[in-house]
């Protein structure tokens, strides 16, 4: 399972948000704060603003000074790949690193069975992640709502 990095969460939560706002305020740009994306996400101010300050470094977002200030999208979702957004927050190159941990090179790397494998599945996930859009993964989709299949009605009566 591909695990994201709680900065990138809030970053596409950001995004997210931003672009949703940009839509519904179609004759102009929607100007947004850290604070606005952390009071509706509860999300913790200081990481959240930290991630949208990098966003801003790298032409994402737009920051606007003063009292009303806020960010404004830069760019449109369908210009920023999921494999851009994560190299941008975590400054990493590819997505997990196989045949190694935290202390270096897996000590079963000669004699693993599965690790030819592993690094294709590797190679595949990095190479759809850097065609992915940011439109094409957050299309459609609303935070907070559970899936269809989740929802009480559905459930079994025994439960």
């Amino acid at each position: 399972m591909l695990k994201i990095n709680k900065k990138v969460e809030y970053a596409l939560m950001a995004l997210k948000f931003m672009a949703e706002k940009k839509s519904e305020n179609k004759s102009e740009a929607a100007l947004i704060s850290a604070r606005e994306v952390c009071d509706h996400f509860h999300t913790p101010f200081d990481t959240t603003a930290k991630v949208m300050q990098v966003m801003n470094n790298h032409d994402i977002l737009t920051s606007v000074k003063g009292i009303r200030g806020g960010y404004l999208l830069n760019k449109s979702l369908n210009q920023i790949t999921y494999m851009d957004l994560v190299q941008i927050i975590e400054g990493k190159e590819e997505l997990g690193r196989i045949c190694s941990n935290h202390k270096g090179t897996c000590e079963l790397l000669g004699v693993c069975n599965i690790s030819t494998p592993v690094e294709n599945l590797n190679r595949k996930l990095n190479s759809f992640l850097e065609k992915l859009t940011l439109e094409e993964l957050l299309q459609g989709t609303s935070f907070n709502k559970p899936a269809p299949e989740l929802l009480k009605s559905e459930l079994p009566k025994e439960l």
